[in-house]
């Protein structure tokens, strides 16, 4: 019995049909899992699906522009509200609407924001739901959590998919070859074809299998570079803190609620006291507002006119991680090293939320910070201010703190030529006083 070549080509249409549908339906699911990831980057710290917090709910938000005649006008307004609000009525208008001011990110694409509003809107409102019923925050009726997720599971159903595809493939081809009559051994298992194919077939199966075994060193090689880079790693909070607020148009000094920062190897969380000093007095102006500063009034116990004593434990989620074996000392770097935050933590005077692990290539766009290469928080991002960043330039002391007298004292009485060695950049950098030692930064 002889196959046709147009009941071959129907089968194998029939192949890609399968394949294509299985890539589709899966891309639908990378999109979503693209999506609520996006929403967790870039919008979790001011906004929720269902709820009202430091920015409004974006529940059917592109719907609400859309009826007020502004459909395109929300892309530009997530790229630039500024540039939005000022070319479009219905975006103005939302601008005066709140206190707040929207954080502009011109990285997003088109196609990305549909993904966070695809996410948002396939949401289910807590409100609705009964007793029970679990939603995406976890609890019923509890608030959507934006806790980090992992995409690994598409990966897994895609290999059972394409292993299945190739199992079921090589089942037809069998058949095919019981049927057109060619060599094929009465009772051959599929490991004994297999191996008579390869070894048929030997060097271009020797050929493809160094291409994959040199394609696997290397993937294993640069999956190594991201173990420990958490940069735009920014975790929901108990408490909306906009510090563009704080630090941009108040103008508080960050010295003021981190006040260890220059005696102690932490800069410290501030204590609720911090934030009543002012709190007590400024209750908010939005129902948003009114909302966040409710909750330090619950943790700090005042019920608007004294102390009851009634305190509750505010659970911050900690931001920036290091390694139990890494020692790091804010003091240090910033009364010794004269560095500012901005190095580090990124302009605070215009992130609208809580703090995040800024990508290398934002904090090398802030005026005045050590441009480096490196991701943040990683060794090769240390190392490479040590080698970078000076502490004193001339032959003295130029901070005339006295810290580093002695160390110029010994360079210059011990070993001059090293000293002028170190001295031919015109500064002495935190690398040519042990700043690459080891044990600086390790137990």
């Amino acid at each position: 019995m002889k196959i046709s070549n147009n009941q071959m080509f129907r089968n194998f249409n029939k192949w890609c049909l399968g394949i294509l549908t299985v890539m589709l339906f899966t891309g639908s699911f990378n999109a979503n899992a693209q999506g609520e990831g996006l929403f967790k980057a870039k919008c979790a710290s001011c906004h929720q699906p269902h709820k009202d917090g430091t920015g409004p709910k974006l529940f059917q938000a592109r719907t609400k522009w859309a009826d007020a005649g502004a459909k395109e006008e929300i892309y530009k307004w997530v790229n630039n509200w500024e540039s939005a609000a000022a070319t479009n009525p219905y975006a103005a208008s939302v601008a005066a609407s709140t206190p707040n001011k929207m954080t502009s990110d011109p990285t997003l694409s088109k196609e990305q924001i549909d993904q966070i509003f695809d996410w948002v809107d396939a949401q289910p409102d807590p409100a609705t739901m009964t007793e029970g019923t679990p939603t995406d925050g976890g609890p019923a009726g509890s608030a959507t959590t934006t806790e980090e997720s992992s995409n690994g599971w598409v990966w897994m159903l895609l290999g059972i998919i394409f292993v299945t595809i190739i199992m079921a493939v090589g089942g037809v081809r069998r058949q095919l070859k019981s049927v057109t009559g060619e060599n094929l051994r009465e009772g051959s298992t599929y490991t004994e074809e297999f191996r008579s194919w390869a070894w048929k077939y030997r060097k271009y199966v020797g050929f493809g299998g160094l291409v994959i075994f040199i394609g696997l060193c290397v993937t294993g090689i640069l999956s190594l570079g991201t173990i420990g880079v958490v940069e735009e790693y920014q975790p929901s909070q108990p408490i909306a803190f906009p510090h563009d607020v704080h630090t941009g148009t108040n103008k508080i000094d960050c010295k003021y609620c981190h006040n260890t920062v220059t005696e102690s190897r932490t800069a410290s969380i501030p204590s609720v006291n911090v934030c009543m000093n002012c709190h007590k007095q400024i209750n908010g102006r939005t129902a948003a507002q009114q909302e966040q500063i409710a909750k330090i009034y619950e943790a700090a116990g005042w019920d608007g006119k004294q102390y009851t004593g009634k305190t509750k434990e505010i659970i911050w989620n900690k931001v920036h991680v290091l390694p139990d074996h890494v020692y790091f000392n804010h003091s240090q770097h910033v009364v010794v090293g004269g560095v500012d935050c901005k190095q580090c933590h990124g302009d605070m005077t215009k992130m609208n939320g809580t703090a995040m692990v800024q990508p290398v290539s934002e904090l090398n766009k802030i005026e005045g910070n050590i441009a480096l290469t490196r991701p943040t928080l990683t060794m090769g991002w240390c190392i490479e201010c040590h080698g970078e960043k000076e502490i004193s330039t001339g032959t003295i002391d130029t901070k005339n703190d006295g810290y580093y007298n002695e160390i110029h004292k010994r360079l210059l009485n011990n070993d001059k030529a090293l000293y002028g060695k170190y001295l031919d950049d015109g500064k002495v950098t935190v690398k040519e006083l042990g700043g690459w030692e080891c044990a600086k930064c390790h137990y």
